[in-house]
C-alpha cells in the first residue's frame, strides 16, 4: 500500500469522518482552509481511487466517493509495512510492546487472546 502526501491525507480524513459517501463538491467545501480549485480537488480524489483508498460510485452526474477501507485499517497496514522493513520483526514487536502504554498494552493482550481462541 503506497503512503499518502499531505493533501491527500487531509482529503482522506475529511473522508473517513463522513458517515455517507461525499461528491468533490462536498469535500472541497469541508477543506475549506486550503483554497483549493475544484479541478485540484476532483484529480487528487481520482489519484486515491486509482490507488485504492477510495471506492467511487455514479450519482446523476457526480461522483460519490468512500473510504475503501476504515482509517484503522489503513494504520494497521502502515504499521505492517514498517514491521516488515525490520530485518528482525521479533527486536522491532518488542520495542513496540515496551512503548506502548499499559491501558495499550492490556488492548493488544485482549486482541491476542481472542486470536487464540479462535
Amino acid at each position: 500500500m503506497k503512503g499518502l502526501g499531505e493533501l491527500e491525507r487531509s482529503i482522506m480524513d475529511i473522508i473517513w469522518a463522513q458517515s455517507s459517501p461525499v461528491t468533490a463538491r462536498e469535500v472541497g467545501r469541508l477543506i475549506a482552509d486550503r483554497d483549493l480549485a475544484p479541478t485540484t480537488v476532483m484529480t487528487v480524489l481520482d489519484r486515491l481511487t486509482r490507488k485504492g483508498f477510495l471506492v467511487r460510485t455514479r450519482s446523476g452526474r457526480a461522483w460519490r466517493y468512500e473510504p475503501a477501507e476504515s482509517r484503522d485499517a489503513y494504520v494497521a497496514e502502515l504499521m505492517l509495512e514498517a514491521l516488515d522493513m525490520t530485518g528482525d520483526r521479533s527486536a522491532a514487536l518488542t520495542r513496540f510492546a515496551q512503548a506502548v502504554s499499559g491501558s495499550e498494552a492490556e488492548i493488544l493482550l485482549r486482541a491476542l487472546s481472542e486470536l487464540e481462541d479462535e
